[in-house]
């Protein structure tokens, strides 16, 4: 690993607000583990452009590279598209190669998260393709373990694959105590794996 940085990087995008709020509750978990959590999004794109002002207008600063290569660790989250991230984040990670070229996010403790407006809108599929351009880059993926006891019992959202959220088609469920528990879980072992790797 590269030298280590004393805060986790919560990487998400979010337009209902669903996973923002998974976000937050892996940060919250981050921050349990003994690491400052940092929040960042990216900007939208539309037609493959991206749509960005200097600032967002509200909510969380937009993500940096330098964000990405100072952190100790990774918790990237999308909601899902098709199966797969929002074009807003894998136009930011299309744009990571500098990072890729030198080897800087390698050996770095990553997790991801999505929330989906059906039940079965392809949560786990998001979850696993999100983990590619993280493999590539050489981080270490970390699940959701089924000691968490909540993953045996959820009727919602949760996955081994990272934590997950059943927003509905209106985007008004919000985070079940099940999926709470998970996000601060998995927050949490990040947290501290990163730790240990560090020592």
């Amino acid at each position: 690993m590269n030298s280590f940085s004393p805060y986790a990087l919560v990487l998400y995008y979010s337009q209902g607000g669903s996973t923002q709020n998974l976000a937050y509750k892996i940060a919250q978990g981050i921050e349990q583990g003994g690491l400052e959590a940092r929040v960042r999004t990216v900007a939208p794109v539309h037609n493959g452009l991206e749509q960005r002002a200097a600032v967002p207008q509200s909510g969380d600063p937009y993500a940096s590279l330098d964000d990405l290569r100072h952190c100790g660790a990774l918790a990237l989250g999308s909601p899902t598209r098709f199966g797969n991230m929002a074009a807003a984040m894998k136009y930011f990670w299309d744009g990571t190669s500098s990072l890729w070229l030198n080897g800087e996010l390698a050996g770095k403790p990553a997790c991801v998260f999505t929330s989906s407006g059906s039940l079965h809108g392809g949560q786990e599929s998001t979850l696993l393709t999100m983990m590619v351009p993280l493999l590539h880059h050489g981080m270490l993926i970390v699940g959701t373990p089924y000691t968490v006891a909540e993953l045996n019992s959820t009727q919602s959202g949760g996955t081994p694959y990272g934590p997950s959220h059943y927003a509905g088609l209106d985007n008004q469920n919000q985070l079940s105590q099940a999926e709470q528990v998970l996000c601060v879980a998995q927050g949490k072992r990040l947290s501290q794996l990163a730790i240990k790797l560090r020592d």
